[in-house]
């Protein structure tokens, strides 16, 4: 399983020397996301693959399982192993989101990762609201309170923003809610660590007042202004 907050880590801090199979698989299946590999199209053979990443066939058969469990990819007899269609991709998966961000835009991709958050980050804060314990209340005040010193450094407080939406997905107690951990993160990453956007203090600050104004909801335990808090904050981070 792959560590909630990992893919803001990655992006803010120097990334770890993956092993070979990792290395399979994230080149093949960032290919995949980008294009490089068109969907339809075959990958090439393995004694090519082999050639290419200098690994044994163990190990790019076992990445090639690996992505084909995600849904990028699938083997077929006497045919090869194919790119599959994007409805086939889970897109929940933490990899499959992360490589979009260094994929060609697309906004179909990015409209249906906004609605998603709209239709059920509002839901889990207000379920927040009646169900959170004193420790999470405890830990959402903290991330709270490390946005704010960081309002100048946009990759700290894309990192603060993030646990803080992870704790209200914790403190909803619906395991459907928490499992969207991987779409709100890669929202925060094309929010706040894209290039063309790097949003400064002045751009955070209101953001970090909607912010506030969510937790002092959830800790108040006003189950609607909760919700309508959530929603604010995820429609202004649309326009980051």
């Amino acid at each position: 399983m792959i560590e909630p907050g990992s893919l803001l880590r990655s992006l803010t801090e120097r990334t770890a020397a993956r092993n070979f199979q990792s290395r399979v698989i994230h080149d093949i299946g960032a290919g995949v996301v980008c294009g490089r590999f068109p969907i339809g199209s075959t990958l090439p053979n393995d004694a090519a693959l082999m050639d290419e990443f200098g690994v044994s066939r163990t190990v790019l058969r076992e990445a090639l399982k690996t992505l084909e469990a995600k849904g990028l990819l699938e083997a077929r007899p006497k045919v090869g192993t194919k790119v599959a269609k994007k409805s086939r991709w889970n897109l929940y998966d933490p990899q499959v989101l992360a490589w979009h961000l260094v994929a060609p835009p697309d906004r179909d991709f990015l409209a249906g990762l906004g609605e998603v958050r709209r239709s059920l980050e509002p839901l889990g804060a207000a379920h927040a609201a009646v169900r959170r314990s004193a420790e999470q209340v405890r830990l959402m005040r903290y991330w709270i309170q490390q946005m704010e010193i960081s309002l100048d450094q946009a990759s700290n407080f894309c990192v603060a923003d993030f646990e803080l939406h992870r704790i209200i997905g914790e403190a909803s107690r619906n395991p459907f809610i928490r499992g969207l951990n991987g779409v709100i993160e890669l929202s925060h990453a094309f929010a706040y660590l894209k290039p063309v956007n790097e949003p400064d203090g002045a751009d955070l600050m209101p953001f970090f007042g909607l912010h506030r104004d969510l937790v002092t909801a959830i800790e108040r335990g006003a189950e609607d202004e909760a919700g309508h808090a959530m929603l604010k904050v995820v429609e202004f981070e649309q326009v980051l």
